[in-house]
């Protein structure tokens, strides 16, 4: 049985177990959805979502999630509409329409959690998505995700979409490893400036077969693509590791490639490591990249995940 417990004034959603419910990390709950809750903290649930969402959140704040499975559903793993300062820590999303999907809200922070098999169909199929995020304090970090071929129906494995930090507070998508893509023919792996947006950062992230492409900034402004390692055989969908191409009305301006390792084939195996459509005006530190790095799919181990 679900029970509330107020300790320092936040409320903790926990359960009553017994000897056998003990015997297992996970609680079995069914769905939550909050609406104008502040302060709580949602721990140690196992939630299949069947036709709902697993969790979801709307104008609520200071929420933590954490440690919690969210798994089997057509829908979202955790929606958050309209949020202020939730944390999503250390949990496991799989065969979900999409992991975490976050439109309208600040100070989010995506962290040290693990996805698999994200099952769209599109616009869905990402493990993270932000939509019209903005402000200081967002973050996507040292998160794991992996797509299998034929148990999975990706797009972006994280994309941002008109969404815009600060100056001195970018959104970070950071410290990420990621497997698998496809084979949608406009899928891949870091989407940046979807649609416009700016003051982002995706840096020292791990990207294997992530589709096709590996980072892309498709607009904005001062957006950084910094020391990532992306990797990407030849496969019927692939195209190219990292491109810059503004495909909106939007600016796109003021924006950053460099000290990237890649080597990435096109479908028709051809080496095709970068791209510079040539809209976005100076691309900076382009010339700063290994567009022919001595990679491979080694980068990432052959188990990426714990036991769930």
């Amino acid at each position: 049985m679900l029970r509330c417990y107020l300790l320092l004034g936040i409320c903790v959603i926990s359960v009553n177990c017994n000897s056998t419910a003990q015997k297992s990390k996970y609680s079995i709950s069914h769905p939550l959805k909050l609406s104008g809750i502040n302060s709580k903290v949602i721990s140690d649930l196992d939630i299949t979502g069947d036709t709902s969402n697993c969790i979801s959140l709307n104008q609520c704040s200071n929420i933590t999630i954490q440690n919690c499975r969210l798994r089997n559903s057509a829908k979202i793993g955790i929606n958050i509409l309209n949020c202020k300062n939730i944390k999503i820590i250390n949990c496991y999303f799989e065969q979900v329409a999409t992991g975490v999907y976050v439109f309208k809200s600040q100070q989010v922070n995506v962290r040290q959690n693990q996805f698999k098999n994200m099952q769209g169909p599109f616009p869905r199929g990402q493990m993270v998505q932000f939509d019209e995020v903005t402000g200081a304090g967002n973050k996507i970090s040292d998160n794991i995700g992996e797509n299998l071929p034929g148990k999975s129906l990706p797009e972006d494995a994280i994309n941002l979409y008109k969404t815009t930090g600060t100056a001195t507070s970018p959104v970070e998508v950071i410290g990420n490893r990621i497997r698998g893509g496809g084979p949608s023919k406009t899928g891949g792996g870091i989407m940046l400036g979807d649609n416009g947006g700016g003051f982002s950062i995706a840096k020292n992230n791990i990207l294997v077969d992530p589709g096709q492409y590996g980072i892309a900034i498709a607009g904005g402004t001062h957006i950084s693509v910094i020391n990532n390692n992306i990797y990407g055989r030849r496969q019927p969908f692939t195209n190219v590791g990292i491109y810059v191409w503004n495909q909106h009305t939007s600016a796109c301006a003021l924006n950053v490639v460099q000290g990237n390792l890649v080597n990435f084939k096109s479908a028709d195996g051809a080496s095709n490591p970068g791209w510079n459509q040539g809209n976005c005006g100076k691309v900076y530190g382009w010339e700063n990249n290994d567009w022919n790095a001595p990679i491979n799919a080694s980068m990432l181990p052959k188990q990426l995940f714990a036991v769930q």
